[in-house]
């Protein structure tokens, strides 16, 4: 039987990796994983908004080669869940709103260079850098939003105490230097973005700070019910702390 030729078709793969290891520096790779998991929870509640990170997006059906991999990145209004690779034309068209980029010497011109095109040609709202080092971007920070298709530089803030600030109208959320370090700040709140690892170190802290007060509450003259209420804790908590 012969298959006319028009008839044969090629799958076309599009991986998930380049095979290669990932090769980051220190703090690269922490900076990369603060800004994932930060905005992740900052999103927490939102359906409709994907977070992540060094995964690739393919902009292009049937090129594989027309990809890209940014460091961190939000889309909004797309499904939350977990993905081996975006493509865009099964997420509605949707592309990133926002890029972070961690800048290094490796990356430097492309991420000051190259980047920018490719992202302001998708239509990237925002692109962001940050150099943990302080070494390959001067400032250590910036941002660019993309207006008529090319991008202009946010203009930054320098604090009083000296923290140099950059506000995300994309995210509603200030990017800081602090010490030298990037921090996700919401203004709403006026606290800073926490990772998995400070969320829970924080939970823990808190729940100490509580156990601590019950013994001082008690001996103000409030019962083990009043203490209990006072520090959300149940009376059963407030019992057994009493009784060790």
């Amino acid at each position: 039987m012969t298959i006319a030729s028009n008839q044969l078709k090629t799958e076309i793969v599009y991986p998930d990796s380049d095979g290669k290891p990932m090769a980051e520096s220190d703090p690269a790779r922490d900076y990369l994983i603060y800004g994932v998991e930060a905005l992740d929870i900052y999103f927490q509640d939102r359906d409709d908004v994907y977070v992540s990170g060094n995964l690739f997006i393919y902009y292009k059906k049937g090129i594989p080669s027309a990809v890209v991999a940014p460091d961190v990145f939000v889309v909004f209004g797309v499904e939350k869940k977990k993905r081996l690779s975006y493509k865009v034309w099964e997420e509605g068209d949707k592309v990133p709103s926002f890029v972070l980029e961690i800048t290094s010497a490796t990356t430097q011109e492309n991420d000051e260079i190259e980047k920018p095109l490719k992202y302001a040609a998708l239509g990237v709202q925002e692109y962001f850098q940050y150099d943990p080092t302080g070494d390959y971007l001067n400032p250590q920070l910036k941002g660019r939003s993309l207006v008529e298709g090319k991008y202009q530089a946010i203009a930054p803030t320098l604090l009083a105490d000296g923290v140099f600030s950059i506000y995300s109208q994309v995210l509603s959320l200030d990017l800081r230097v602090i010490d030298g370090e990037l921090r996700f700040y919401n203004p709403r709140t006026e606290k800073l973005l926490l990772s998995h690892k400070e969320t829970e170190q924080a939970r823990q802290t808190a729940e100490q700070a509580r156990l601590d007060a019950i013994p001082k509450l008690l001996e103000l003259g409030l019962s083990v019910e009043q203490v209990a209420n006072t520090l959300s804790l149940s009376v059963d908590e407030v019992r057994s702390f009493v009784q060790e």
